[in-house]
C-alpha cells in the first residue's frame, strides 16, 4: 500500500526534547498502523487503508504515548497500545459513516461512499480484529481492558442513536452517552501509556480517569465548534448535528428554556432542519443564544476537573503538557 504523511505534533506546550519524543513515536505508531492494516489482498489493502491514508489528529496515541512518559521508557508495547487504540478509534468512524450515511471524512469520500456500505461495515469489523489482535500480545489485563472499552463503544452508540427514556433527565442522559462513546476510549488510551512505560497502580488509574475526562472536554468542544465556527475556520459544515437531528449539549440547554422569547428557536429546533432557510434561521438564533455559553462553561469545568485529577502526580515536563491539553482541547471551541 501507499504510505501516508507523517503525523504532526500539535502540542505547543511541550517542550522541545517533550516534542522530538512524542514526534519520533507518533512516527513508530504511524509505521505500525499502516503495517498492520496492509493485506496481501489489494482491495481489502486500499479499503483498510482508506482514512488512514487521509491523515487524521492522531489525538489518542499522541495521549498514549504523553502518559508514557511518566514512566521509564516508551516501549514497543507503548507503541502497540497506541496503535490499538488508533485501530480501534479508525474503525469506530467506518461504523459511524454507515449509520449516518455520511459521504465525506477527513476532507475524503468515507469508505461507505467510496465503496458501499457492507465493506465499510466488514472492513471496521477487520480494523476491530486487527487492533484485539495487538493487544492479545500486551496480555491479559490489555486484553480485558480493550473488550469492556468495546462494550463501552457499543452502548455509547446504541444509546445516542435512541432519545433519553421517559422520565431521565436529557442532560444527563446525553453525558452519559458520551463519556461511553468518547471518553472510554480516550481513558484506554491515557491508561495504556501509564501502564505499559511501568508507572505504578496509582498512576496507571489517574491517567484512565483524566483520560476520560479529557475524552468528554474533547467531544463537548466539538459539539461547540458544530454551533460556533465556520467552515474555512474549522474545516467542517457548521450545523451538521442540527441538520442530522442531534440534539447536542448547547441544543439540550436551549431546549431547556421556559423563556417565552425562546419559543421560536425551540419550535425550529424540534422542526426537520433538512430545510435550508430553517437550518440558517435555528443556527444564527442558537449562536446568540445563552446556552452556548453554558455548554462552553460545562466543558471548561471538566477540563479543569482533568487538570486537578492529576495533582497528586505532581509535577514534570509531561505533567504540564497534559493539563495544558486538557485546556487546549476544551478551548478548540474558540
Amino acid at each position: 500500500m501507499s504510505g501516508a504523511a507523517s503525523p504532526t505534533l500539535a502540542l505547543p506546550s511541550a517542550s522541545p526534547e517533550l516534542t522530538e519524543r512524542l514526534q519520533q513515536g507518533l512516527v513508530r505508531v504511524d509505521q505500525r498502523v499502516r503495517s498492520v492494516v496492509d493485506h496481501e489482498d489489494t482491495f481489502i489493502a486500499a479499503a483498510s487503508a482508506h482514512l488512514t491514508a487521509a491523515g487524521g489528529k492522531r489525538f489518542r496515541p499522541l495521549l498514549t504515548l504523553l502518559t508514557a512518559e511518566l514512566g521509564k521508557d516508551c516501549t514497543d508495547e507503548v507503541i502497540d497500545a497506541a496503535t490499538a487504540v488508533e485501530l480501534t478509534h479508525l474503525a469506530s468512524l467506518y461504523h459511524d459513516d454507515v449509520m449516518d450515511a455520511a459521504t465525506v471524512r477527513r476532507a475524503v469520500a468515507s469508505v461507505n461512499a467510496a465503496y458501499d456500505n457492507s465493506t465499510a461495515i466488514l472492513v471496521g469489523d477487520l480494523l476491530f480484529a486487527k487492533a484485539s489482535e495487538l493487544v492479545a500480545g500486551l496480555g491479559a489485563e490489555a486484553v480485558l481492558i480493550q473488550s469492556q472499552t468495546f462494550v463501552r463503544l457499543c452502548v455509547g452508540q446504541i444509546r445516542d442513536d435512541r432519545p433519553a427514556p421517559e422520565g431521565a433527565d436529557p442532560v444527563d442522559y446525553y453525558l452519559g452517552v458520551l463519556e461511553d462513546k468518547t471518553g472510554a476510549l480516550v481513558a484506554t488510551a491515557a491508561r495504556y501509556g501509564a501502564m505499559f512505560s511501568g508507572c505504578p497502580p496509582e498512576t496507571v488509574e489517574i491517567c484512565r480517569h483524566y483520560g476520560e475526562l479529557l475524552g468528554m472536554a474533547f467531544q463537548l468542544a466539538d459539539d461547540l465548534l458544530d454551533i460556533t465556527s465556520d467552515s474555512a475556520e474549522s474545516g467542517k459544515t457548521p450545523g451538521t448535528d442540527l441538520r442530522e437531528g442531534v440534539a447536542t449539549l448547547p441544543v439540550l440547554y436551549a431546549l431547556a428554556s421556559t423563556d417565552p422569547a425562546d419559543d421560536r428557536l425551540k419550535e425550529l429546533l424540534a422542526s426537520d432542519l433538512r430545510d435550508d432557510a430553517l437550518h440558517a434561521e435555528t443556527l444564527g438564533l442558537l449562536r446568540k443564544h445563552e446556552a452556548v455559553e453554558h455548554a462552553r462553561m460545562h466543558t471548561d469545568a471538566v477540563a479543569r476537573q482533568a487538570q486537578h485529577i492529576l495533582d497528586p502526580l505532581g509535577e514534570s515536563p509531561a505533567l504540564d503538557a497534559l493539563r495544558a491539553l486538557a485546556v487546549g482541547v476544551a478551548r478548540r471551541a474558540g
